[in-house]
């Protein structure tokens, strides 16, 4: 009991630190849903390590019910976590968190489908994942990395680096810019697929032509 409220204690400090809009450890322990989120998490989590699959879900759904934030009681997650404005957040079960990691709204931590066993991300220490990105498959992601709002997340991100778009890519790494980036003109996969599909129909149509000439001159 007195290394849960020393961790609850510790989260709040945490928070404070990275939040400018708390203003007080009350207001941090009575309003924050992310920390509540947490919280509860950690009540699953140990149901669930005694194998009370049933109890730890339950008391994960009571959770997800209270703060939109859905946290599976199977995943291992560090000290201090901090979810932000949490609506929407997902972390899957075998999900493995770092320490002082901080999460924004709308963030998937999941898996792709095509796996078994050890199919979601881990995340470093320190590590930011900015609004709405989408962390998939059995990938890590290294201490002090950030990712960027709307990033889809393949691929293993290394240590000290920021990744955006989609899918994302390196730009920045070790403090140095390696890619420079169009913020207006962002990788459009559905574009690009789109216009490889254009091209193979102009392929096609002129392969047909080609056909329908040699069987009208075979006709004659």
């Amino acid at each position: 009991m007195l290394k849960w409220l020393r961790e609850m204690r510790e989260d709040i400090r945490f928070v404070r630190e990275m939040d400018p809009a708390a203003h007080s450890s009350f207001e941090v322990w009575l309003t924050y849903s992310g920390l509540h989120a947490v919280w509860l998490y950690r009540i699953a989590h140990v149901l669930y390590v005694k194998k009370w699959f049933t109890l730890a879900r339950s008391v994960s759904q009571f959770g997800k019910f209270l703060t939109n934030i859905e946290i599976h009681p199977g995943a291992s997650i560090g000290r201090c976590l901090f979810i932000d404005h949490g609506s929407g957040v997902v972390i899957g079960e075998t999900t493995v968190i770092g320490d002082y990691v901080t999460i924004y709204q709308g963030v998937t931590l999941g898996g792709t489908g095509k796996e078994k066993g050890k199919r979601h991300p881990t995340v470093g220490n320190h590590v930011l994942i900015a609004t709405g990105a989408k962390v998939l498959g059995s990938l890590t992601i290294g201490d002090y990395a950030k990712i960027g709002a709307g990033s889809v997340v393949l691929r293993s991100v290394p240590c000290n680096s920021t990744v955006v778009g989609i899918p994302a890519r390196v730009v920045v790494l070790d403090g140095r810019r390696v890619d420079e980036l169009d913020q207006t003109n962002l990788p459009d996969p559905i574009s690009e697929q789109t216009s490889l599909m254009q091209d193979r129909i102009q392929v096609l149509e002129r392969r047909l032509a080609q056909l329908e000439s040699q069987l009208s001159r075979v006709e004659k």
